[in-house]
């Protein structure tokens, strides 16, 4: 495990998948200023491209081995920046309640506080794993349903509850990855000292 997280992959720039990320981080202001300006069919769309090319470029780097350092920091970058920007501008628009933005925050805050610790002990930050993924698909799907859940119609009527199941089972996962997260850097924090 120490040795997976100390060895990086290579440090190719262009490949598809890290021109997918950049996509995506390109993808957020522009979402943002679409949630903002209530034009919320395209925003919606920008978030589902979103999704669609968080899943593609995860796929192409496993398949085809071009996993790079350049893509380990832009897909969660671009992961958080959406979660985090979509999340503020709903909040904004009072489609969420502002305890969902806290909590969500209160768990970046949490993962951030672990990067120093990590990199005093020599380490990057550590590579995500299933449950992360699994919280952030949850609520790369959450946030547009509950965008469209903002209206009225039998659209919103059946966007809303699925948006909600989404949202409750994102944030729980969201918060169980960050445990995992903080345990695991305590295991590798640990492992010089109880290895000697």
């Amino acid at each position: 495990m120490i040795n997976e997280v100390r060895t990086a992959p290579n440090d190719r720039i262009l490949t598809l998948p890290n021109v997918l990320s950049t996509l995506r981080l390109v993808g957020v202001p522009v979402f943002v200023w679409l949630v903002l300006t209530h034009r919320d069919g395209w925003a919606v769309s920008v978030l589902m491209a979103s999704g669609l090319t968080d899943y593609l470029d995860g796929k192409i780097a496993r398949t085809f081995a071009l996993q790079s350092q350049l893509g380990a920091l832009l897909d969660p970058l671009a992961d958080r920046l959406y979660i985090l920007t979509t999340l503020l501008a709903l909040g904004w628009r009072a489609v969420v309640p502002w305890w969902l933005v806290l909590s969500l925050l209160g768990r970046e805050l949490f993962i951030a506080a672990l990067l120093p610790v990590l990199r005093r002990h020599g380490y990057g930050p550590l590579p995500v794993h299933f449950v992360g993924k699994a919280a952030t698909f949850n609520l790369l799907y959450a946030f547009p349903l509950l965008l469209l859940a903002d209206g009225t119609g039998l659209l919103a009527q059946v966007a809303r509850p699925v948006g909600w199941a989404f949202v409750w089972w994102g944030t729980g996962l969201y918060w169980v990855a960050g445990i995992m997260y903080a345990v695991q850097t305590r295991q590798l924090v640990r492992a010089p000292s109880s290895s000697a």
